[in-house]
């Protein structure tokens, strides 16, 4: 049936099957697709929305390099919203509300309509394994399917549990069921596996809420967009969320079930994910609150499935629609389907390359969830990055990463590999000690030339942006090299109680004050002039008020990566034995032997090895 060799299997189609998929067959490999079902490719398993707090960060990543996720986010998009807007650039992070539905079809005819890549629906029950090397797949009707490498995006799928109050059944979602086979022979093959946990909440029927009695949550006024492309348009109509809150009688009414709940009667043992804890967590956690937030979320424009966002719960079913339906605006909610939890298995990172390659079999790469992540975000760029690395390996050509002062890409998959994950992995802006630098607003800086070097940006996407950073760097250069009069910039200057100038001063300087914007200097009329004369747009007058604003900041950071870069071009010898560094500590020699870091900057990351024990190793390696 399947008689040619693929250059590249990608099993399972969920937000990093399919970006890992499509970037393997744009650069040109032969990519087969293998999902257990194919109406479900890149379904949203929990709420309907991409991006937010640093999660915005990474769709607008890889749509810089040339991923599709931001693209459908677009066209998919019911409300957009720039979050932390109050807070520096460094925080803003774009978000969208999607139509849950439209999102998965566009997904799907985005990768019908990518050439070099084929599909299958079938669950892939084990891999072809020889000497040490991936060579397939194997399918539960017994198909053997050759490959020279394979991407593994199972999910939450490998042996799948879910738990609604005392009843739990196999699955990898509610009404699919679970894929067995690949974590046995996994282990077999001397990976270690360990088990983790996630939720959902309810799903109820929008008819049936009061939403007088609780808040309108409007997207922006002036809607952005993810992609850097013109593929679409911002949104000119848009759909509310609405927030309301539990209460204490919700609350006293949720802890009746908690005897029947499987979080705390012990049947469920692995660990779910700390920034997202169900409902009942909340409250046994945080007992001091009397209400907690709930977002009420519409999944499309013109379904009525409402996502209850805030009330992720395995609670009985009986319990979560009495507690519900003593929430304002719920009291006669009707029910789609009840919330559960749901067990899978993962495989700890750290057992991982940084080209998300496994280091036990030779083409075999690990992608989402598989490596204890949590969200679509962060399995859509591992996702990428797997299918990319994937196909340069086919080519014979070197690999590709990103470092953690070049991506959120890169904070997230060195923070797998070097520090592992005992729980699922959500990125934060905290994680990213370079966050200045990794803004939502020029990712495209960052990485569209990697993106279009590896065949992935097309050269309109690199020209588009290197016309958008020369105006940038332009206008900036003119606020360095233009001053003003005091009678043009002291009414400004006085009207936001900043101090007024005597003399002609350069405008960059004036500028940089934290109380004047870029709506103040368009008041001075050489400004103004300049932007009508070069056409300027909204998007070059924010990142030239960003590079302005935060030059210093910026400047900083970029010092520090480069002193980092020092270490992170000292390289370590392949299979270094660590043992035989008796001046360093126990801890460190086990650790260093176990992760087998790349270079010394990597190693110094290594959780329990201190600055003296990478002192020891610089000494060993003549540094």
């Amino acid at each position: 049936m399947f008689k040619e060799v693929y250059d590249v299997i990608v099993v399972g189609a969920g937000h990093a099957g399919s970006e890992a998929a499509a970037a393997a067959a744009n650069m040109g490999s032969k990519t087969l697709l293998i999902t257990m079902n194919l109406q479900n490719i890149a379904q949203m398993s929990c709420n309907p929305a991409m991006g937010g707090i640093a999660k915005g960060q990474i769709v607008r990543e890889i749509d810089a390099l040339g991923g599709y996720s931001g693209i459908v986010s677009d066209t998919s998009a019911i409300q957009f919203k720039m979050l932390n807007k109050s807070k520096g650039p460094a925080m803003w992070s774009p978000r969208v509300q999607s139509d849950r539905m439209r999102f998965a079809e566009d997904w799907r005819l985005l990768l019908e309509n990518t050439k070099n890549l084929d599909f299958y629906q079938e669950m892939v029950s084990g891999l072809i394994v020889n000497n040490g090397k991936v060579e397939g797949v194997k399918t539960s009707l017994g198909i053997e399917v050759k490959a020279k490498t394979v991407v593994l995006t199972n999910g939450t799928f490998l042996n799948g549990l879910i738990h609604i109050g005392e009843k739990n059944f196999g699955g990898g979602r509610a009404g699919e069921r679970a894929a067995t086979g690949i974590t046995e022979q996994l282990v077999n093959l001397g990976f270690d596996s360990g088990r983790m946990k996630t939720g959902t909440p309810p799903r109820v029927d929008g008819r049936s809420l009061d939403y007088s009695k609780m808040s309108e949550q409007p997207g922006d006024e002036h809607p952005d967009k993810f992609s850097y492309l013109d593929t679409t348009q911002p949104l000119k109509n848009q759909r509310s969320c609405h927030m309301t809150h539990t209460s204490q009688e919700a609350h006293d009414l949720l802890r009746e079930g908690f005897d029947r709940s499987p979080m705390f009667n012990g049947r469920i043992k692995s660990v779910g994910p700390r920034y997202c804890p169900s409902i009942e967590d909340k409250i046994n956690r945080f007992s001091d609150k009397d209400r907690h937030q709930l977002f009420v979320e519409p999944e499309g424009w013109n379904t009525v499935e409402v996502y209850v966002n805030g009330f992720s719960t395995s609670l009985p079913e009986d319990v979560q629609f009495k507690a519900l339906r003593s929430v304002a605006g719920f009291e006669n909610v009707k029910f789609f389907r009840p919330g559960y939890a749901i067990e899978y298995d993962y495989f700890p990172p750290t057992q991982l390359k940084h080209t998300l390659e496994t280091k036990l079999v030779e083409g075999l790469f690990f992608a989402g969830q598989i490596n204890g992540t949590t969200g679509y975000e962060e399995a859509a760029s591992q996702g990428l990055m797997a299918g990319i690395n994937a196909c340069l390996q086919v080519q014979k050509k070197d690999a590709f990463t990103l470092r953690r002062d070049e991506a959120y890409i890169g904070v997230l998959i060195d923070d797998l590999i070097t520090k592992g994950t005992e729980e699922p992995y959500r990125m934060f802006t905290s994680r990213a000690e370079y966050r200045t630098l990794l803004r939502q607003d020029n990712a495209d800086f960052r990485l569209t030339p990697r993106g279009y070097e590896l065949g992935l940006a097309s050269e309109n996407r690199l020209r588009r942006m290197e016309e958008k950073q020369s105006k940038s760097d332009s206008f900036v250069q003119f606020f360095k090299d233009t001053s003003v009069e005091p009678r043009e910039i002291n009414p400004i200057l006085e009207k936001k109680n900043s101090a007024q100038v005597k003399q002609k001063d350069k405008m960059f300087k004036l500028f940089a004050r934290p109380q004047i914007s870029m709506a103040d200097m368009r008041k001075v009329a050489s400004v103004n002039a300049y932007i009508l004369a070069n056409g300027l747009d909204t998007e070059v007058l924010e990142q030239a008020e960003i590079q302005v604003k935060y030059a210093g900041y910026i400047d900083k950071e970029k010092s520090n990566a480069d002193k980092l870069q020092r270490l992170e071009n000292v390289k370590i010898p392949k299979d270094f034995d660590y043992s035989k560094l008796q001046s360093m500590s126990l801890e460190a020699r086990g650790k260093l032997n176990d992760i087998q870091p790349v270079t010394v900057s990597q190693a110094s990351r290594i959780s329990g090895v201190s600055p003296a024990d990478i002192s020891v190793l610089l000494v060993y390696l003549g540094r």
